[in-house]
């Protein structure tokens, strides 16, 4: 979503400029992160404009595909992000001190790298399924398997055997 500056300051002059659209942000399945697939969002919202600068409010939503936590299997997660971003056409913008106002340099004001920013930072830590199907999970692997809550019966070592009739008659002792 790239916006110019002329279009903005005869949009956004005196009312509000509206603006939607869907965007491919494809590109952050390649990132070093735990999305591995995100179809296109959409990006609705306003942007204002005050002296130099331009008040952009928007909303994200769409939906990404993560992995489960505990078995790897792909989840569905759907978002809704709301964001605001404040950019600055002035000359003589500080930079240091208003560091939440980004510089517009050029002509263009290109809103895409701060779409993908603000949904690589609404991924959650961890997701689960609900409908993890224990066909698709591995149950066993070479010197481990994955145990059930339910206790099972336990087997005895029949090296151990002996020992378990000394640990009765101890008990009949008592």
């Amino acid at each position: 979503m790239k916006f110019t500056l002329a279009q903005l300051k005869k949009d956004a002059f005196n009312k509000p400029f509206h603006f939607s659209g869907k965007v491919d942000v494809s590109e952050l399945e390649t990132m070093n992160n735990d999305i591995r697939k995100i179809n296109p969002v959409d990006v609705q919202g306003l942007c204002t404009m005050q002296g130099e600068q331009f008040f952009f409010k928007f909303k994200i939503t769409g939906e990404m595909t993560l992995p489960c936590a505990r078995t790897l299997v792909d989840v569905p997660y759907s978002f809704h992000i709301e964001a605001e971003e404040i950019f600055s056409s002035s000359p003589y913008y500080g930079g240091d001190d208003d560091a939440e106002i980004h510089p517009i340099h050029g002509e263009v004001l290109d809103l895409m790298p701060y779409i993908k920013e603000n949904i690589l930072l609404e991924v959650p830590f961890r997701v689960f399924s609900d409908e993890a199907d224990s066909m698709n999970v591995i149950q066993k692997g070479n010197d481990w398997e994955v145990l059930s809550e339910k206790p099972k019966e336990m087997k005895i070592d029949p090296r151990f055997q002996k020992l378990e009739s000394l640990f009765k008659d101890i008990e009949k002792e008592k």
